[in-house]
């Protein structure tokens, strides 16, 4: 991932606060805590102005027509995240963990491994606020930037639909330079879990295009309401965390990059994302725009149709690849309620169902200019979303007529939701018995491994 534009080195004296996170050194140990960050500043500026779009930028004027020159992302951190997040020390982050036990892990991908933990916040509660903790790999130098881009971002961002960034851990310890991000803790796991995996209990239809609209909310915010405009470039299943209620929450923001200038047409970086998400144009050419993730959103649209992954290798391979797949039933015809999830078992609605599949396939156009922005992609889904009756046909079930909904009482959609709510609940009960038992042990071990007194 390319470097972040430049922004004024300020370090704070007189409140006892260290300078923010800097782009700093690309290697990884660099630096052993933030304070020695800013003092490589100068030696990076050459190579970050080498990247396209990340200096100074024209003015999106709100209040009038007037323009004047736009601050980048790492200007915008100095201003709103430094003072917003808070620094953790590594001690403490081995304390909320029980040392990174592995029965606390809750995540894990090529950044590193995410726990659940307990830490103490000022205002929280007494017995501690529940929280996420990443931790990164540090063997790369792609980790550092990547943890470097996730707190400068989170740090300016704010939307319902993005997961928040509580605070960062960078330290220096026996292993090797440590970084760590703690977010809030997001009860429901991810999208990608919800669609995929069977232990879970099937997500109703109305449940997953407010999924949708939501996480095209977040990615309208980044692309249109920041004074800087930010393209996600990893929008997939996996990244989209969900909560109690289960609207959608974007997280992992390593990859994101800020957009091209009033006078640019696209950002040059070098190709980065995951496979079956990443647009064609993006992969061939390497220029960004937000229309890549008006993409990948596409891919993600036709994952919520059928319940099945953009890539399954375990398929035949004619329906490996789910968008070749699905071109096999086109919208239009009578076959295409095939490729709707059978999971659902016709409690979908049909004309709902094609104007979803005629959006992703706008999303999927070829030339990335055919494709909508992710406000016109909002109100599409807006529509799809006033088609309220459940008129699907059956699925494996054979039931050949659908719950309908029936005034003063709960549809089917409503008593899903309420069975995937209670199931979600049990399991978190479940985690927590199994953190306090892992905690227990902990503290025996301990006490056993403690040198016996002479």
């Amino acid at each position: 991932m390319g470097c972040f534009g430049r922004f004024r080195n300020k370090v704070r004296t007189g409140n006892g606060k260290r300078p923010p996170p800097h782009v700093g050194s690309a290697a990884p140990g660099a630096c052993s805590d933030l304070s020695t960050v800013s003092s490589s500043a100068a030696a990076t500026s050459q190579s970050q102005s080498q990247d396209s779009g990340a200096t100074a930028r024209q003015a999106r004027s709100k209040s009038s027509g007037s323009a004047s020159s736009a601050r980048s992302i790492p200007e915008l951190y100095e201003e709103r995240g430094a003072n917003s997040l808070r620094e953790f020390g590594l001690r403490e982050l081995h304390a909320a963990t029980s040392d990174f036990s592995r029965l606390l892990k809750v995540g894990e991908g090529g950044f590193g491994s995410v726990y659940k933990g307990v830490v103490r916040l000022p205002g929280g509660p007494a017995g501690g606020t529940v929280v996420a903790i990443k931790r990164l790999n540090t063997s790369g130098n792609q980790g550092h930037k990547q943890w470097l881009a996730e707190v400068h971002f989170l740090g300016v961002v704010e939307h319902p639909n993005l997961v928040r960034l509580i605070g960062y851990c960078a330290a220096q310890s026996e292993r090797g330079p440590q970084r760590l991000l703690v977010y809030e803790f997001i009860t429901n796991k991810t999208l990608d879990d919800h669609l995929f995996t069977r232990a879970y209990p099937v997500l109703p239809w109305h449940v997953r295009l407010e999924i949708a609209f939501g996480a095209a909310d977040g990615l309208l915010y980044l692309h249109e309401g920041l004074e800087v405009q930010v393209i996600y470039r990893d929008f997939k299943a996996s990244n989209i965390l969900l909560d109690e209620e289960f609207k959608p929450k974007l997280s992992d923001f390593g990859l994101a990059r800020e957009g091209p200038t009033a006078d640019q047409t696209h950002v040059s970086t070098a190709v980065m994302g995951t496979y079956g998400y990443a647009a064609p144009d993006y992969v061939a050419t390497g220029h960004l725009t937000t229309k890549s993730d008006v993409w990948s959103f596409g891919v993600v649209l036709y994952e919520i149709l059928t319940g099945r992954r953009s890539m399954e290798k375990n398929r035949p391979k004619s329906e490996q690849r789910l968008l070749e797949w699905v071109k096999q039933y086109p919208v239009e015809s009578r076959h295409f309620t095939k490729i709707i999830d059978t999971r659902l078992e016709g409690r979908y609605s049909r004309k709902g169902t094609r104007e979803i599949a005629k959006l992703a396939n706008r999303c999927l156009a070829k030339r990335s200019r055919d494709r909508p922005t992710m406000r016109e992609v909002a109100e599409s889904l807006k529509q799809a979303m006033q088609h309220k009756q459940l008129d699907g046909e059956s699925g494996a079930s054979g039931d050949s007529s659908p719950p309908r909904d029936v005034q003063g009482k709960p549809t089917a959609d409503d008593i899903a939701v309420a069975s995937a709510r209670r199931r979600m609940l049990h399991l978190a009960a479940l985690g927590e018995h199994g953190n306090s038992i892992a905690r227990r042990r902990f503290m025996f071990m301990r006490a056993a491994a403690a040198p016996t007194p002479t």
